[in-house]
């Protein structure tokens, strides 16, 4: 299993239009082999806004960036 982590830094007042276009996101997300699970969690930023951190689990590392990072869909 692998994990990757990612930033998602998000603007202040933007957060609701960012969770929405994620709910899209994580449909074509789950739908790739070698997918696992996921989890999107947020929290408050310094800046005034918000910072996501994304959780995703993946069989391989294959599976990640020569399935998922080269996909149509990404």
């Amino acid at each position: 299993m692998i994990l990757e982590v990612v930033q998602l830094p998000v603007k202040a007042g933007e957060e609701a239009a960012f969770e929405a276009a994620f709910a899209e996101a994580e449909k074509i997300i789950s739908a790739q082999p070698g997918y696992l699970s996921h989890e999107l969690v947020g929290g408050a930023d310094a800046n005034n806004g918000s910072q996501y951190v994304l959780l995703v689990r993946w069989e391989t590392v294959a599976a990640h960036q020569e399935g998922f990072r080269n996909s149509a869909d990404y």
